[in-house]
């Protein structure tokens, strides 16, 4: 969009490192986690071939454009924000946890980057006005939501984004329910990998069954599950892309 103003920011009120939370942040549906203790973990699985695959994945689908206005939900320490940088006007990069936050404007400074700006920010309620953005993008962001929370993340991508917009993430995208075969086989082969790892692996399988039993551990959703919330959102040209491994990832568009 040439000549476009670049979005107003509505900074909410978490603090930036320093004065922000270290016990766990929990925003409007989020599971209540110490992101801050993860930054070094979230570095190293965006080194990972799997994460780097689905980088480049959800990249392809979103098609940047070089005066595309990009928001990336969830950004972490920027696996997406990054490459979409030096290829876009600019990226505006979300993330809950301010020690994320600050590892990518280390980044940004270190490299150099002129037009990323990194925000604290929830997916739920997007410090950015509306229309103000032509692409949203997210990796792994919207399974730390429940339903509820999910649902107001796509409305808040709806609304920042400009008519013809563009809204394409990744995600983990299978249900509990063994009864559909995907599922089935995804569930089987996440046991037998834990339980290889002898009673170690059988604490883990305990605690991530107490985990979905009681609601408190990761809730992905299923392929239709999403198709069925951005259309209900109002989004166009909805796909749901199931890949080889747990994740899918989906496009869709904003009319106009």
């Amino acid at each position: 969009m040439s000549g476009a103003q670049p979005p107003r920011i509505y900074q909410p009120a978490l603090p930036l490192p320093g004065g922000g939370p270290r016990r766990g942040i929990r925003i409007r549906g989020l599971l209540n986690k110490d992101w801050d203790r993860h930054v070094r973990h979230a570095d190293e699985l965006s080194r990972t071939p799997g994460f780097q695959q689905m980088r480049d994945t959800i990249i392809a689908r979103a098609k940047p454009a070089g005066e595309d206005r990009v928001l990336d939900i969830g950004t972490g320490t920027g696996l997406l924000a990054l490459p979409l940088a030096t290829s876009c006007a600019g990226v505006w990069a979300v993330d809950i946890s301010p020690a994320m936050v600050e590892q990518l404007r280390w980044l940004v400074a270190g490299r150099g980057i002129q037009n990323l700006y990194p925000l604290i920010g929830s997916a739920t309620s997007l410090p950015l006005e509306d229309g103000s953005v032509d692409l949203v993008v997210s990796n792994y962001c919207f399974h730390h939501l429940d339903e509820a929370g999910k649902r107001r993340s796509v409305a808040e991508a709806m609304r920042v984004l400009a008519p013809g917009g563009r809204f394409v993430f990744g995600d983990m995208m299978f249900g509990w329910s063994a009864v559909n075969p995907r599922n089935r086989r995804l569930i089987s082969s996440k046991l037998r990998s834990m339980a290889r790892k002898g009673p170690a692996g059988f604490v883990r399988i305990a605690r991530n069954a107490f985990k979905v039993l009681t609601g408190t551990g990761e809730r992905p959703a299923p392929p239709q599950w999403w198709r069925e919330a951005l259309e209900d959102a109002g989004f166009s040209d909805v796909s749901v892309e199931c890949l080889a491994h747990e994740g899918g990832v989906a496009v869709a568009r904003k009319p106009g």
